[in-house]
């Protein structure tokens, strides 16, 4: 029997699925990246695939001019909510999910990196994938952009800096502004990239590099445990597929 497929939108090769890659092997999925970095023009097809994710990048969700693709993914983002396939944003994935939505997105007055709180709210506690969040949740954030929630969406979380910072529409579609997929290895790839450079030393005096390190040391076994209780009921709510079986990953 095939086993069924995840269609992946990448942006950059240092912002993978992180903890969710194992998790979806192990739910037996076969993977599919686009990496829109190296194939600007690709244009997936979705029939062959359960579901979609949509993952972060350092681009703006309105640059189309430079990234023409933002503008496709937003169309098949469109495609797969009409479809009531899975879908998860994650990030700037959460930002594209929005603008499919109808909601926006527009310069936050202060970028969020680090480890900050979200609060939860009412929905959220409730909700079947977050709801094993504290009320008030410890994550680690990448972002200078916030989104304004699109008509119809339910709200599920927020942040001092960030009014949405997780968000649902209908049963199957999530936008999750923080970086709840990372890892220890995935931060540290964060901090010394050559491309987030420019952005740290804008913000040298207010974000310390070292100080997450010093964060991440203290909060990331939760954060990883947190993930995977989250990711996972995130999976088992699809509709086909690993819903009634979990496959070996081979």
């Amino acid at each position: 029997m095939a086993r069924p497929k995840i269609l992946v939108f990448q942006h950059v090769p240092y912002e993978p699925l992180g903890t969710l890659d194992p998790l979806l092997k192990a739910a037996g999925f076969r993977i599919r990246y686009v990496n829109f970095g190296r194939e600007p023009e690709s244009r997936p097809r979705l029939d062959a695939y359960e579901a979609l994710i949509v993952l972060g990048g350092p681009m703006n969700s309105d640059q189309i001019d430079t990234y023409p693709n933002l503008k496709t993914e937003v169309e098949i983002i469109q495609e797969a909510v009409a479809k009531d396939k899975s879908v998860l944003g994650i990030c700037l994935g959460a930002q594209l999910l929005a603008k499919a939505l109808g909601g926006s997105v527009a310069r936050n007055p202060a970028r969020e990196i680090g480890w900050c709180n979200v609060e939860m709210t009412e929905q959220g506690q409730n909700d079947p994938v977050l709801e094993t969040f504290a009320p008030i949740q410890r994550v680690f954030q990448w972002h200078e952009d916030g989104i304004d929630l699109p008509p119809a969406a339910v709200h599920l979380a927020s942040s001092d800096a960030s009014h949405v910072q997780a968000f649902r529409y209908g049963d199957h579609a999530y936008g999750f502004q923080f970086h709840l997929e990372v890892n220890r290895s995935l931060i540290e790839r964060w901090l010394t990239v050559p491309a987030n450079q420019p952005t740290l030393r804008d913000e040298a005096g207010r974000i310390d590099p070292n100080e997450i390190r010093l964060q991440t040391d203290r909060a990331i076994d939760a954060l990883e445990s947190l993930s995977c209780d989250t990711f996972s009921r995130w999976i088992e709510r699809f509709e086909i597929g690993p819903r009634r079986r979990l496959l070996p990953s081979r």
